[in-house]
């Protein structure tokens, strides 16, 4: 297992001298000791630079793909976004988000134009989730760029920019979590 986390050179070395990563190395070699179904990692790219966070990424693929579960608490959303395949979001002890990490409902599009109000009105009319991310952009869910585009041309709106895109995990944890106090649990599956 010290091969199998980078560590085979340091086997002889005392652990008072490891670094941070190295640590982390080593609790993962000892949490992988006994070939386990399901690994629970709390923190695990703690202390890792970003060619150990890479590593890491690697290896918790290879454990997955290899038919393993792997449980991450993180902090490090970005980090987590890139391995994650399923998510679960708690806050203050409240369950707000449990599914496949493309279901959080972060994916829709960005809107610039100069008749955002215009446009927001006219969406809203056929029902579609906007929101107004500045004077002069939204962001919209439940409709393509491409119907957006040809709404805008026929009402004669210019848009400046049009942009299929999903929120990074982060952002919709923010969303999730700002919104606790008034909204009920979303995306609950």
């Amino acid at each position: 297992v010290l091969d199998q986390v980078g560590l085979a050179d340091a086997g002889h070395r005392r652990v008072g001298g490891f670094s941070l990563g190295m640590r982390q190395r080593l609790g993962l070699a000892h949490a992988l000791l006994g070939d386990p179904a399901v690994l629970i990692l709390d923190e695990p790219a703690n202390g890792l630079d970003p060619e150990g966070m890479a590593w890491l990424r690697d290896l918790m693929r290879r454990l997955a793909d290899d038919g393993r579960t792997i449980l991450v608490s993180s902090h490090v959303l970005s980090e987590v976004s890139q391995v994650a395949d399923h998510v679960v979001i708690v806050n203050r002890g409240e369950l707000r988000f449990a599914g496949r990490l493309d279901d959080l409902g972060g994916h829709g599009v960005s809107v610039r134009t100069g008749a955002a109000e215009r446009l927001r009105e006219l969406l809203l009319a056929r029902g579609h989730a906007v929101t107004s991310t500045g004077p002069d952009a939204l962001q919209v869910r439940g409709i393509g760029a491409e119907e957006i585009g040809r709404l805008a041309v026929e009402e004669g709106i210019v848009l400046s920019s049009l942009t299929e895109s999903s929120a990074s995990l982060e952002a919709a944890f923010l969303n999730l979590t700002r919104s606790a106090d008034t909204a009920e649990p979303a995306g609950v599956r």
